[in-house]
């Protein structure tokens, strides 16, 4: 009963929190995918809607892990396949390359779980992270990395919360199974980001980082 209390609180606070965002957008009459002040609003009230639902609906219930799991999955497809079209550094063309590399097999691995437990997974990404692949697509060239590291960063974040609250708390054996799995490959993944981030942060090609060559 008191979990089942806490779960519904929770939801009600991400529901607030995504109203905030629509009333961010309705005040903004211009098309917010460019400006990157109302890109960067729209990606940290989306964290922390993320970080809601990751923490309370995904981390404790079978239904809402494999949907935040799922559109997670294809968020970073997407993220890191325009990654390695767009971006002009190769140590970002290589993380973005291992993000596919690992989240298409996350994905792949997760789909019979989650038919074992009686769920099915997302088509199609929500709206969320739709936007998210909408700012990144109008970050301009020379911004993209930031924009690109800044999301990956929060998006780790969120995930990581999902998987190792999964594996701790979640009902079904087989799901808790790949999320316990899987959250290493996150943290990872989030570790390389946090450092090219500072590498991007500190002025250019630290830690190795070199841009891509002509």
């Amino acid at each position: 009963m008191k979990r089942g209390f806490i779960l519904a609180t929770a939801a009600v606070a991400a529901l607030s929190l995504a109203a905030c965002n629509r009333q961010e957008a309705a005040n903004n009459p211009a098309n917010p995918g460019q400006s990157e002040p109302v890109n960067a609003a729209q990606d940290a009230i989306g964290a922390a809607v993320g970080q809601t639902s990751a923490a309370t609906l995904g981390a404790n219930t079978k239904q809402g892990y494999v949907m935040n799991a799922a559109v997670g999955d294809m968020y970073e497809i997407a993220a890191g396949q325009m990654a390695q079209q767009r971006s002009k550094n190769n140590e970002v063309k290589s993380f973005a390359k291992m993000l596919v590399t690992d989240h298409t097999a996350a994905s792949n691995q997760m789909k019979p779980l989650a038919q074992t437990a009686g769920e099915t997974p997302p088509a199609e990404m929500d709206q969320r992270r739709k936007g998210m692949i909408d700012n990144l697509k109008a970050a301009s060239d020379a911004d993209f990395d930031k924009v690109f590291l800044a999301q990956q960063v929060t998006a780790h974040e969120e995930s990581l919360t999902l998987h190792r609250g999964y594996a701790d708390n979640g009902d079904e054996a087989g799901l808790k199974g790949h999320a316990a799995k899987v959250a290493p490959k996150v943290q990872a993944h989030l570790d390389q980001a946090r450092k090219l981030q500072g590498a991007a942060g500190q002025g250019g090609a630290a830690g190795g980082a070199t841009p891509e060559k002509k």
